[in-house]
């Protein structure tokens, strides 16, 4: 693998990993939001993630056999939940239906946050590949003076 190719997947990791972060940040922004511009509660969301070929150009592809394995990662999709709403029973809420019962997302906020740590944790894992990429390109550009 070159160096080239080791910055493409930590990048494409770093844009996964973002895109993951801001939609964790929006589930619990969001985790009281019992009206949308749909309709009803709001509904949580995930990112879906697709490995995909770290290969850019047709010369890429035929020059290497070594790298045909290496593969960066893609968002390719924001799904919603689809679960019912969960009931909580308040009827002073202006959202009440009938019975006194609202619908609220089901959004834990313990568990986002569980996810937006292992988000962290995964984008300072890319960063520190890239840190030691470019580390191992400036120690083979001194080799050369």
């Amino acid at each position: 693998m070159d160096i080239f190719s080791s910055l493409r997947v930590s990048a494409s990791g770093l844009d996964a990993q973002t895109k993951r972060m801001n939609t964790i940040s929006s589930n619990l922004a969001n985790s009281e939001t019992t009206r949308t511009e749909e309709g009803g509660p709001y509904r949580r969301k995930d990112p879906v993630f697709q490995a995909s070929a770290d290969r850019e150009t047709f010369g890429e592809i035929l020059q290497d056999t070594i790298d045909q394995n290496i593969e960066g990662v893609l968002v390719t999709d924001i799904v919603e939940d689809q679960r019912a709403p969960r009931l909580v029973y308040n009827p002073q809420h202006p959202d009440a239906n009938g019975e006194g019962y609202v619908a609220m997302p089901h959004v834990n906020v313990v568990e986002e946050m569980a996810n937006m740590i292992s988000a962290q944790r995964s984008y300072e894992a890319n960063i520190t590949a890239m840190g030691a990429a470019k580390a191992m390109a400036q120690k083979a550009l001194e080799l050369g003076r």
